[in-house]
């Protein structure tokens, strides 16, 4: 899938969504947009909603129901913030697991809200070291591939900062 497109058609609804909580946060950043278009290539390609065979992890961002899932709608850093769109899509919090195989949005909404349980700040742009130790970090993958990682951020700090 077009980088572009991920991110205008899919990232920005994604952050719109997040926009008017209780409390102003500012998720719509180019560090987040960075990290997000990073992470969905080092994951899916955005290509593969599951994971390939085993359809054990979802969505672009590949989360699992008892890893991503589970961590984003019981954090006290995200819970209220996922309930609040949840309850804007008319998503019950039992069907996220099969909502995000399909549900772009909402898979970006938990991604972006994974990243926010990180205590750390995002890295900047173009740490591209930084950005793959809080990807190892936060989505903890079995088979991380780091050998790609470089080329993913490169491509999504080249799109974010020139266009």
């Amino acid at each position: 899938m077009d980088l572009r497109f991920v991110n205008d058609e899919i990232l920005t609804p994604s952050f719109r969504l997040l926009a008017g909580g209780a409390i102003p946060r500012n998720y719509d950043t180019p560090e987040a947009r960075v990290m997000l278009l990073t992470i969905g290539l080092q994951e899916s390609r955005f290509i593969f909603r599951a994971q390939q065979p085993s359809r054990i992890a979802r969505g672009f961002y590949q989360f699992e129901n008892g890893g991503g899932v589970r961590g984003v709608l019981t954090h006290a850093a995200s819970a209220r913030e996922i309930e609040r769109v949840l309850g804007k899509i008319h998503v019950d919090r039992a069907d996220v697991y099969t909502a995000i195989e399909w549900h772009d949005q909402l898979a970006t909404v938990m991604a972006r809200l994974l990243l926010y349980t990180d205590p750390r700040p995002l890295p900047a742009v173009t740490d591209t070291a930084g950005a793959l130790q809080l990807y190892l970090r936060v989505w903890r993958p079995g088979k991380p591939h780091p050998e790609t990682w470089p080329a993913f951020h490169k491509a999504a700090v080249d799109l974010i900062t020139r266009g």
